[in-house]
């Protein structure tokens, strides 16, 4: 990690969850970090539970990663006032229950905006500044174990991901895309795509305690972002996919 020591990261998500936990394993790692979430006051109660030595090294700006505008606005802050985009980590997301086939058409946009157009948007942003830059790069994508296989359910019981699966399979499809496009651009840009199974978080909060036996923690995730970027500039990793011992 020593090459990234005082490099700019962004995480979104940065208010809970797999986002707070990689913002402050970053800060660890000597990196300056801004966090963007549409909950500020979480991520101003992160600031300030932070060491002394790391709060003037976080940044957290209030942005909805579902809106462009707001994206924008959001990296244009971080360009005038840090100089640039180092590294990206894409954490926001959300999963709202229901049945594909029933659900309210607008809570499915609202999916579809934030996992991936947020994704979209944020990128866009952070390669514009790394390319202009011609700096080595970073783009990690929180994707989903869902990414890569719909789990068969009971054929009396309607499973109620919805969309989610879909959102996280044009994850994986976009990653890849991305990949051959920064390579074909002929940047120093590298992206990983980290696919975790069940994780604790807001997300899965609601669901029954003995659902949660074989379960994988915030930190867990973040220890994946933290090896892919460790590994040397000629090195990539595509996929990390990470489940809990006896898990699904």
């Amino acid at each position: 990690m020593e090459r990234w020591e005082n490099c700019i990261a962004v995480v979104t998500g940065a208010s809970s969850g797999m986002g707070s936990a990689i913002v402050k394993d970053l800060l660890k790692a000597n990196m300056r970090v801004v966090g963007l979430a549409r909950r500020l006051e979480r991520m101003e109660e992160l600031r300030a539970e932070l060491p002394n030595e790391q709060k003037e090294y976080f940044y957290p700006v209030q942005c909805d990663v579902s809106s462009l505008e707001s994206v924008t606005q959001a990296f244009d802050w971080i360009i005038k006032n840090l100089g640039g985009v180092d590294v990206l980590i894409n954490s926001a997301g959300v999963y709202n229950v229901g049945h594909a086939c029933t659900m309210d058409p607008l809570e499915i946009q609202k999916m579809l905006q934030t996992n991936v157009m947020g994704v979209v948007y944020c990128t866009q942003c952070a390669f514009k500044s790394m390319k202009e830059r011609n700096k080595d790069g970073h783009v990690v994508i929180i994707n989903s174990v869902l990414g890569h296989n719909v789990p068969q359910t009971e054929p009396s019981k309607a499973p109620t991901r919805s969309l989610y699966p879909a959102s996280k399979y044009a994850l994986t499809a976009l990653t890849e895309t991305y990949r051959q496009e920064f390579r074909g651009l002929n940047t120093r840009v590298k992206i990983t795509s980290i696919s975790p199974g069940l994780t604790d978080t807001e997300m899965v909060a609601a669901r029954p305690k003995e659902a949660k036996k074989a379960i994988l923690q915030p930190e867990d995730v973040s220890s994946c972002v933290l090896f892919t970027l460790a590994t040397p500039a000629h090195m990539q990793v595509h996929e990390i996919t990470v489940k809990p011992m006896m898990g699904e």
